[in-house]
């Protein structure tokens, strides 16, 4: 009986670079490639790692390349997983995360190889991060890769869920060590796609922890071979990194040049919601400079992509830079209207994230007399912060101003040391 090919699809930039190499190995072009229901424009997505396809997909592909899907999908030419696992991964490709859970739990339960076992490890890690269960998920995926079973595109998928896990709960030095150690096995295996993957997770991890001057060391390292890359992401990834870095050292002109970059890199890809994000962040690069005309300007053009693919924290972030806007035009009633009920929205974002949406709304509410309303966020701020960084020490500031201004005169200096403190520590 034939063996049924892999239901596995690995990380989409691994994929991307196989199905890259098998076409340009057979000879064709992108639009030679392409099928009914798959256009030209659509292979150069799954190509970036911007799409994940579907099996039909891949086994199209498979036949026109003259490769296996299992190839495509996984990477392998050898025996495919157990049907566990292989349908454990078809269930969590289709949302079905109860049912992927059980089935995972199974594969786990009755692993015959470590292979299987690590494989079993690195999808229920992946499942409790989706839950919110960050030392479960974190456990499973360290496990996954000790056990050194996991193959070349899963263990680059672990290595990138855990740096992140790591970076979230504030295990920088962690997730520092990781990045590196991937990074350097790119460079040992002439491996470009990755050595700019991993050189792009690192230098964010480097700014989320305020070390700005390791972070565009590091960018700096990859920033010719990502410019030289075919795969639009990794450019305008590289761009934006750039910008995050010029932001948080204060300098919003560059910020903004870089910003502007990576946009018209997306655009270019037609990689439309990635496009959506670098709007979101020169939106708020331009609220910070003073020209909130122009921030609602960004905000109408980005807002409506996220919204339309249910991105429900983008879009909460979009309604926070239009409320920051529309306050400082002289809308104060209008940005506290749209402002309600956001506060929730924010659950998912990244910490450092969180932080500065908290302290933006708090400034509205500020601005507005709404004292107590603006105190509490502020507390939400420095609470959601991971580490000393600017918008802790802005927050910090702007309670002790609200203490001072109510006659509390020794809470107000007890909030400007630690102010001080906070600000000190993002600038180390």
């Amino acid at each position: 009986m034939p063996r049924r090919p892999s239901t596995h699809v690995d990380d989409p930039l691994a994929v991307g670079r196989r199905l890259r190499e098998a076409r340009n190995a057979a000879g064709l072009t992108q639009r030679q490639l392409s099928f009914e229901g798959c256009t030209a424009a659509y292979v150069s997505r799954i190509e970036a790692g911007a799409r994940v396809p579907s099996l039909q997909i891949l086994r199209e592909f498979a036949k026109r390349l003259d490769v296996s899907t299992d190839y495509l999908a996984t990477g392998s030419k050898a025996e495919g997983p157990s049907s566990d696992l292989l349908e454990a991964e078809v269930a969590l490709q289709l949302g079905d995360e109860r049912r992927a859970t059980e089935l995972y739990e199974a594969a786990r339960a009755e692993a015959d190889s470590p292979a299987s076992l690590a494989r079993a490890q690195l999808g229920l890690g992946r499942l409790a991060l989706r839950r919110g269960e960050l030392p479960q998920g974190i456990g499973l995926l360290e496990e996954a890769l000790d056990s050194g079973e996991l193959a070349p595109g899963d263990a680059s998928a672990a290595a990138n869920a855990l740096g992140r896990s790591y970076a979230t709960q504030s295990r920088f030095e962690e997730a520092f060590a990781l990045f590196e150690r991937f990074l350097d096995e790119a460079r040992r295996r002439g491996d470009h796609f990755e050595q700019v993957r991993f050189a792009l997770l690192l230098a964010n991890a480097y700014i989320d922890h305020g070390e700005f001057g390791r972070a565009q060391a590091t960018l700096g390292e990859v920033l010719d071979q990502a410019r030289q890359m075919i795969d639009p992401m990794f450019r305008a990834s590289l761009y934006w990194s750039q910008s995050r870095v010029h932001l948080e050292q204060g300098e919003p002109d560059r910020a903004a040049e870089y910003a502007q970059l990576a946009i018209a890199t997306l655009d270019e890809g037609e990689q439309t919601l990635a496009a959506a994000r670098a709007l979101l962040l020169l939106a708020f690069i331009e609220n910070d400079r003073g020209d909130p005309q122009a921030a609602l300007e960004l905000v109408d053009e980005g807002e409506p992509i996220v919204v339309a693919a249910g991105e429900t924290t983008d879009a909460a972030m979009f309604t926070i830079e239009r409320a920051r806007a529309l306050s400082a035009l002289g809308e104060g009633e209008e940005a506290v209207t749209l402002l309600l009920g956001i506060v929730p929205r924010l659950n998912a974002a990244a910490p450092r994230d969180a932080a500065r949406a908290y302290s933006t709304i708090a400034d509205v509410f500020r601005r507005q007399g709404e004292a107590a309303r603006a105190l509490e966020l502020y507390e939400l701020a420095v609470e959601q912060a991971p580490t000393a960084n600017r918008y802790v020490a802005e927050a910090l500031t702007a309670m002790a101003e609200i203490y001072e201004e109510q006659g509390d005169a020794q809470k107000a200096l007890e909030l400007l040391k630690q102010a001080l403190a906070a600000r000190s520590g993002a600038t180390a």
